[in-house]
């Protein structure tokens, strides 16, 4: 089955307003910029975004953020977005943070039909207890918090339940893939990729080189394209344009 798109503003075009988004990337590494522009371009508001960070003022997620496109953002680390802290801290935003690997856990549990896992992350912690605040008023008081988590013991140890993830469409970016949706990911860019792929009800994904089916050795396959709906094939401009987060020089 050929799953190739013509075009990123094509692939992007049925997520509606207050769509749910997995979105793969490390940082700004192996982020799908592509289709987050594309997406920008489309329109769609209101959006609730799983992403292991929010990218930066600039680039990324980011764009959509400063656009007031996203409602809602589950992740575990958003350190380098300034205007990400002022939506949260005034109201405009509601923040989910996870510890990166139950955010790791909750996505491939999601893609591979598992509900729910208890792990010891967070036990005895506002994260199990409930109360952190996910959504500001504008007066700074706590509109939204969190709910306590059900725990329970195992072998004597504490554990705390924590939910999967599925999100209505996956946004994802590969160094190489096939027309099938086959995928293969470079380095650090596979960290969180695969796993927002396989949490996606529709995964659309933006590949820097595409290849025939059966050019991809099917041990060299990180992801199987059955977790893939669609697939984008980037320019080679679009392949070459990566952005540092934090550009360092010596001397």
């Amino acid at each position: 089955m050929d799953k190739t798109a013509a075009s990123a503003e094509q692939a992007v075009a049925d997520i509606r307003d207050g769509a749910s988004l997995a979105v793969g990337g490390f940082g700004l590494c192996g982020i799908p910029a592509v289709l987050i522009s594309a997406l920008h371009v489309q329109g769609a508001t209101g959006l609730r975004v799983v992403s292991n960070n929010c990218g930066t003022d600039e680039h990324g997620l980011g764009i959509l953020l400063g656009a007031g496109r996203i409602a809602r953002v589950t992740g575990s680390y958003v350190g380098e977005n300034k205007e990400f802290a002022r939506q949260y801290l005034s109201g405009e935003l509601e923040v989910e943070l996870v510890p990166q690997g139950t955010l790791a856990e909750r996505l491939r549990a999601g893609g591979h039909g598992i509900p729910a896992f208890y792990t010891p992350a967070g036990v005895g912690t506002p994260l199990a207890d409930g109360g952190i605040p996910w959504r500001h008023t504008a007066g700074g008081e706590i509109a939204v918090a969190s709910p306590a988590k059900e725990t329970r013991l195992f072998d004597g140890r504490p554990f705390v339940l924590e939910e999967a993830i599925t999100c209505d469409y996956a946004l994802v970016r590969a160094a190489r893939g096939d027309r099938h949706g086959n995928l293969v990911f470079d380095k650090s860019a596979r960290n969180f990729n695969p796993l927002a792929a396989m949490a996606g009800r529709v995964t659309i994904a933006e590949v820097e080189e595409l290849v025939e089916p059966g050019v991809l050795a099917p041990d060299d396959i990180h992801l199987p394209g059955v977790f893939v709906q669609r697939v984008v094939e980037l320019t080679a401009r679009q392949a070459a344009d990566k952005q540092i987060e934090k550009r360092t020089v010596s001397v």
